[in-house]
C-alpha cells in the first residue's frame, strides 16, 4: 500500500508535534496596585476621631456648660420667678429642659429640686424635676458613652475600678438603683461612671427615674411648702431628706476600715 507522500507525488515533510506547555498564551501580569497614601485629611479625621481627643472634646463641653451657667446664675429664678409667657405646662417642660442642662453642668440637683417646688409647687414640681433628672442622666450617659467609653476604659485598672465597672456591667439596673436611692452619691458622677460601663440606655434611664423619686420628691415637697416651715408638710419633707443622710453617714462610718484597706 502506497503512502500519503507517494500518491500526493513527492515526499511530504513531517510537521513536528505540538506539545499542550507550547500552546499556553503567556498573560501579561498586572502589577501591583498600591494603596494611595492617606492625605492631610485622612490624617485629620483619625486624630479628631480618636478616642483621647473625643474625651478632651468631652472635657470641654462640659467646663463650657459649666462657665455658662455660672455666668447666667440660674438661680436668679427663685428671687424673679418664670417669665409671664412661660405659665403652665409650657413652663413646666421649659423647665424640664433647663434642668436637664443644668445637671449636665454640675449644677446641684437639690438646689434645682427646691427651685421646682418654688416654682410650680408640689404635683408639678415633681413632674419638672423628674423629667429634668431623667433628661439630664440621659444626656451625660449619652455624651460619655460617646466621647469618653473608649478612652477611659482601658484605665479601669484599679482593683476598686475594676469592681465597680463589673458591678455596673453585670447588675446595671440593680446597682443603679441603689446609687439614686443612697444620698451619697454624686449624680454627675453616677451618670459618668454608667457610661463607661457596660450598661445599657434602657435599664440606666428606668433606674434612675424610679430611684430619684423620694429623694427628689422631698426636696420638692420642702421647696414648695418653705414660706410655712412649721407646716407638717415641710417637716416631714425635712425629715426625708436628713433621714437617708444621716444613714448614709453611718454606713460609711462603720465601712470605713474596709474602704481604707481596699
Amino acid at each position: 500500500m502506497l503512502d500519503a507522500t507517494n500518491r500526493s507525488g513527492g515526499t511530504a515533510a513531517a510537521s513536528p508535534r505540538v506539545g499542550s506547555s507550547d500552546l499556553a498564551v503567556a498573560v501579561p501580569t498586572a502589577a501591583p496596585v498600591l494603596a494611595p497614601a492617606p492625605g492631610l485629611a485622612g490624617r485629620c479625621a483619625r486624630v479628631l476621631l480618636s478616642p483621647w481627643s473625643r474625651l478632651s472634646l468631652l472635657v470641654v463641653l462640659l467646663a463650657s456648660a459649666a462657665a455658662v451657667m455660672v455666668v447666667l446664675e440660674p438661680q436668679q429664678l427663685l428671687a424673679d420667678g418664670l417669665p409671664a409667657r412661660l405659665g403652665g405646662a409650657v413652663g413646666v417642660v421649659a423647665y424640664a429642659v433647663a434642668y436637664g442642662a443644668c445637671t449636665v453642668a454640675f449644677v446641684p440637683r437639690p438646689l434645682l429640686n427646691l427651685a421646682a417646688g418654688a416654682l410650680f409647687g408640689s404635683q408639678f414640681g415633681l413632674v419638672a424635676a423628674l423629667g429634668g433628672t431623667v433628661l439630664g442622666a440621659g444626656l451625660a450617659f449619652c455624651l460619655g458613652r460617646v466621647l469618653g467609653q473608649e478612652a477611659l476604659r482601658p484605665l479601669l485598672r484599679g482593683r476598686w475600678l475594676k469592681a465597680a465597672d463589673h458591678q455596673l456591667s453585670r447588675h446595671g439596673f440593680r446597682s443603679m438603683l441603689a446609687a439614686r436611692l443612697f444620698p451619697g452619691i454624686p449624680f454627675a458622677a453616677a451618670n459618668y461612671c454608667a457610661s463607661v460601663s457596660r450598661m445599657g440606655l434602657f435599664p440606666f434611664l428606668l433606674a434612675t427615674a424610679l430611684g430619684s423619686i423620694p429623694n427628689t420628691a422631698a426636696y420638692v415637697v420642702a421647696g414648695a411648702r418653705a414660706s410655712t416651715p412649721t407646716s407638717p408638710a415641710f417637716l416631714i419633707a425635712l425629715a426625708c431628706i436628713a433621714v437617708p443622710g444621716l444613714a448614709g453617714v453611718v454606713v460609711a462610718w462603720r465601712k470605713r476600715h474596709r474602704l481604707r484597706a481596699g
